[in-house]
C-alpha cells in the first residue's frame, strides 16, 4: 500500500479559507498535519464588507478537531501581513494557496473601471502579493509549493467576465514564470481551475448541480500537488467532481510566408491559410525555449536563401528551395533486389505484435504450420530500401537536407498473396513532388516482383520539412488518397499492448533508424525516448482488421492506406476502430494510454469479408428499442413547434443509445437550424451536447423514474459538450416526450 500523504512541520497559508474551496483546503492540510493560517477578509462575493467570524469558525473547527490553526482577517493586497501570521505563529511558511477571490460580472460594454481594477486587485495582484512576501522564506529553506486559481473562465473565456477571464488567465503566466525561477530552490508552483459549489458559483449553476460539485472533490489535487513527494511543476489542472485533467498548449507547424528580398503581404497570409490553421501534425511546445527555436529555424530558412530579382523564376529555383520538380518527376531509382526466406516473416510477424499466446498466429510464427501464410503488410519490407538507401540522394532536382524528411503516409497494395520465401525485384520511380507551403511532398512509386510477376505495389508519401515553397502544384491524381471514417461510432475495437522491445523487433525486419533504440539518437530529435517506428503501427493496424472481418485469411486482402500522425513509445497500447462498409473498412488507430490519434485517414480494402462480429452478435435492433417510440414523438412535436423551441434552446443536442453494451441508435434533435428537426443518424453540424446512456436508463429518465443528474453522477448518463444546455432539453423531455 502506497504511503499515506502527511504534512507534518508543515506550515500552509489558504487565503479565502472562510468556506467553499479555500475552507475545504484548511480543514484537509490540518487532518493531515499541517498548521495552518486561515485566511479570510470576511467580504461578500463582490469585495464590500469586512468580519472576521468567517476565519474564526474554520479555526475552531481545525482546533476542536486537535489541529493547528490561526486566523488571518487581512485583504490579500496587504501580502506581507498574511505571511507575518505563518512567522509568528509558527516560524515558518511552506504552502501557499492563493484562493481568495470575488466576482464583479458586467458585459464588456457595462464593465467600469473600479470592476476591472477590483478584480484584478484581489485575484492577480492579491497573489502576487501573498505569494512575493513567501517567496525569499520558502528560497532560503529550500522548499516551497504554491497554487494559483485560474478559472475556466480564465482559459475559455464566458460572457459578462472580461475582468474575471483577464485575471485568471493573468495567474497561469504568473505560475508559469514562478515555476522556471523557483525550480532550482525546489519551489514548485501549479495553477488549477477548479469547478465546485461556492458563493462564486452558487449564481451561475443550479443549486443541484452545486450540491454535486463539492469542494471535497477538488482538495485533493491541491493536497498532492503541494507534496514535498510531488514532482508536478508549471502545469496546469482542471478539476470538478472527482475528475482531474492536465491541459497544455497545442501548435499548428505553421507556414513560411516571406522569403528573402520579398516584401511579406497579407494575399502571401491569406494563401498560406490552411497551413497556418492545420492541426493535422500539431506540437506541443513545452517552454518558450521550444518557442523560440521555430522562429530561429525559420529566420535561419529564410537568411539562407539566395533569390533573384525575378521572384517568379525563383520561386521555380532549386537553390531557393532544394526541390525541382521538373527534374525529379520521372526519374527511377536504381532496381533493388529483395532475398528472404522463411526467417524474415516470422521475424516480421513478431515485429507487429504477433505471439503465440494467440492461437490464431500460429499460422503467421511457425514454419511447420499446414497453412504457414507470409502478413500481407510484409510487402512494405522489400521495397522499403528505395526510401532508406541514399537512392533518393542522387535524383536530380533534389538538393535538399534528408535530416528533414519524414515518413508522412503508406498505401500498400497486393496483386497476390507473398511468398514465405524468394526473391523479390523492385523498381521505384518519382511520380510526382508537390508543393505544401511549409514543406515538399514526394510521391515515391514502387513496384515489386517475383520474377515477372507483379507482386505488389507501395506509394511512400515523404514530407519534406521546410522544402516547400518552389511555386509547384499542392496536389496530384496520382497520390493515394486518405480517407476519413464515417461519422459514427466504431463497428469494431482491438487493443494490442506493444512490448518496451518492441522497435527493437521491428528494426530487424530492416529498419536501422536509430532514432528507434538510441535514447541519445532519439533525444536529438526531440524525443524523451526511442519511438516505434510507424510501419510497425501500420501492420498492427492491418493484422488487427484481417482478425476482426477475415478471419486472417491472407487471401482476402488487397490494399491498405494510412497517414502517420502521431508517434507512439514501446510499451503503449494502439487501439484500432473500425467501420466496415461493403469491402472497405476504415480504420483509426489511437494510442489508448493517451488518445493520441496515431494513424489517420486510414481503410483496408477486402477481396471479401468474413465479419466474425456480425456472424456472433445478435442485431440489437431485432427486439426494438423504447427509446425510439419517444424520439418519435419529440419528431412530431417538434414539426408542430418547433419554431418556438428553436427561439428558446437554439441548441443540437446529439443521443447515443446502447442496449446490452452495445451501440443501439443514434439521434439529433436539432433545435438551432430553421424550424427544428429530428433524424436517425449523426448530427449535420456540430452538437452542442452529446448524451450516452442504455435504452432502458433512457426510459427511466423520460418517465421520471430516474434523475437526469443522479443518472449522470452515477455513471449512468455520459454528457460531452455544453452541460449547461442538459437543463433546457430536461424540460423538453417532460413536455413534450410523454408517452
Amino acid at each position: 500500500m502506497s504511503p499515506f500523504l502527511r504534512f507534518d512541520g508543515k506550515v500552509v497559508l489558504v487565503t479565502g479559507a472562510g468556506g467553499g474551496l479555500g475552507k475545504e483546503y484548511a480543514l484537509a492540510f490540518a487532518e493531515r498535519g499541517a498548521c495552518v493560517v486561515v485566511n479570510d477578509l470576511g467580504g461578500d462575493i463582490k469585495g464590500e464588507g469586512k468580519s472576521s467570524s468567517a476565519a474564526d469558525k474554520v479555526v475552531e473547527e481545525i482546533k476542536s478537531k486537535g489541529g493547528k490553526a490561526v486566523a488571518n482577517y487581512d485583504s490579500v493586497e496587504n501580502g506581507d501581513k498574511l505571511v507575518q501570521t505563518a512567522l509568528d505563529a509558527f516560524g515558518r511558511i511552506d504552502i501557499v494557496i492563493n484562493n481568495a477571490g470575488i466576482l464583479r460580472d458586467r458585459s464588456f460594454a457595462r464593465t467600469s473601471d473600479l470592476d476591472w481594477d477590483l478584480i484584478h486587485r484581489v485575484h492577480l495582484r492579491g497573489s502576487f502579493m501573498v505569494t512575493r512576501a513567501a517567496w525569499n522564506h520558502m528560497k532560503s529553506q529550500k522548499f516551497g509549493r504554491i497554487i494559483m486559481t485560474s478559472s475556466a473562465a480564465g482559459i475559455y473565456g464566458n460572457f459578462g467576465q472580461a475582468n474575471y477571464s483577464a485575471a485568471k488567465l493573468g495567474l497561469l503566466g504568473l505560475s508559469n514564470t514562478l515555476a522556471i525561477e523557483g525550480n532550482k530552490y525546489n519551489i514548485h508552483c501549479n495553477t488549477i481551475a477548479p469547478t465546485a459549489g461556492s458563493r462564486l458559483t452558487q449564481t451561475v449553476m443550479p443549486p443541484d448541480l452545486l450540491e454535486s460539485l463539492k469542494a471535497e472533490y477538488v482538495a485533493p489535487l491541491v493536497l498532492w500537488l503541494c507534496h514535498e513527494s510531488c514532482e508536478e511543476n508549471g502545469s496546469l489542472f482542471e478539476a470538478g467532481a472527482g475528475w482531474i485533467g492536465k491541459l497544455r498548449w497545442e501548435r499548428t507547424q505553421g507556414a513560411i510566408v516571406r522569403h528573402k528580398n520579398q516584401e511579406m503581404t497579407p494575399e502571401a497570409v491569406r494563401d498560406n491559410w490552411e497551413a497556418v490553421c492545420d492541426f493535422k501534425n500539431a506540437n506541443k511546445p513545452q517552454n518558450i525555449q521550444e518557442s523560440i527555436t521555430t522562429l530561429v529555424d525559420v529566420l535561419s530558412r529564410v537568411d539562407t536563401e539566395n533569390l533573384s530579382a525575378n521572384p517568379t523564376r525563383a520561386m521555380a529555383s532549386t537553390s531557393t528551395t532544394g526541390i525541382d520538380p521538373a527534374q525529379a518527376v520521372g526519374q527511377k531509382l536504381p532496381e533493388m533486389v529483395f532475398t528472404y526466406s522463411q526467417t524474415q516473416c516470422i521475424l516480421y510477424a513478431l515485429g507487429v505484435g504477433m505471439s503465440t499466446k494467440d492461437p490464431d498466429h500460429m499460422k503467421f510464427l511457425f514454419e511447420g504450420h499446414e497453412e504457414f501464410s507470409c502478413l500481407p503488410t510484409f510487402g512494405v519490407i522489400p521495397s522499403q530500401a528505395s526510401m532508406m538507401d541514399g537512392g533518393l540522394a542522387a535524383i536530380p532536382g533534389f538538393n535538399f537536407d534528408f535530416t528533414r524528411l519524414l515518413h508522412g503516409e503508406q498505401y500498400l497494395e497486393l496483386y497476390k498473396p507473398l511468398p514465405t520465401s524468394g526473391k523479390l525485384t523492385s523498381q521505384a520511380t518519382i511520380a510526382d513532388v508537390l508543393d505544401k507551403g511549409s514543406g515538399a511532398v514526394i510521391l515515391l512509386d514502387v513496384h515489386t516482383y517475383d520474377e515477372k510477376d507483379l507482386l505488389c505495389y507501395n506509394q511512400f508519401s515523404l514530407f519534406i520539412v521546410g522544402a516547400g515553397g518552389f511555386g509547384g502544384k499542392r496536389t496530384s491524381e496520382k497520390a493515394k488518397g486518405t480517407v476519413n471514417p464515417p461519422n459514427r461510432p466504431p463497428d469494431a475495437v482491438m487493443t494490442d499492448e506493444t512490448s518496451r522491445d518492441q522497435a527493437a523487433l521491428y528494426r530487424l525486419s530492416g529498419d536501422w533508424n536509430p532514432l528507434h533504440i538510441d535514447p541519445s539518437f532519439a533525444a536529438m530529435g526531440g524525443f524523451k525516448k526511442p519511438i516505434l517506428h510507424g510501419l510497425c503501427s501500420f501492420g498492427f493496424a492491418a493484422r488487427h482488421v484481417l482478425k476482426q472481418y477475415a478471419d486472417n485469411d491472407v487471401l482476402q486482402f488487397k490494399a491498405i492506406k494510412v497517414r502517420f500522425v502521431k508517434p507512439v513509445i514501446p510499451g503503449q497500447s494502439l487501439q484500432t476502430e473500425m467501420w466496415k462498409e461493403g469491402n472497405r473498412v476504415h480504420i483509426q488507430t489511437k494510442i489508448k494510454e493517451t488518445g493520441d490519434v496515431v494513424l489517420a485517414g486510414a481503410y483496408v480494402d477486402l477481396k471479401g469479408t468474413l465479419d466474425k462480429t456480425a456472424a456472433k452478435e445478435p442485431s440489437v435492433q431485432a427486439g426494438g428499442l423504447q427509446s425510439d417510440l419517444v424520439f418519435a414523438e419529440i419528431g412530431r412535436r417538434i414539426t408542430d413547434v418547433g419554431k418556438d423551441l428553436v427561439k428558446t434552446v437554439n441548441a443540437v443536442f446529439q443521443w447515443e443509445i446502447t442496449k446490452d453494451g452495445n451501440n443501439a441508435a443514434q439521434w439529433t434533435i436539432d433545435l438551432k437550424n430553421g424550424s427544428g428537426s429530428l433524424y436517425k443518424g449523426a448530427p449535420q453540424a456540430k452538437a452542442d451536447v452529446t448524451f450516452s446512456l442504455s435504452d432502458e436508463d433512457f426510459m427511466e429518465v423520460v418517465l421520471g423514474k430516474l434523475n437526469p443528474q443522479k443518472a449522470f453522477f452515477a455513471g449512468k448518463l455520459k454528457v460531452k459538450g455544453n452541460i449547461m444546455l442538459s437543463q433546457k432539453l430536461e424540460t423538453i423531455l417532460k413536455d413534450y416526450a410523454k408517452l
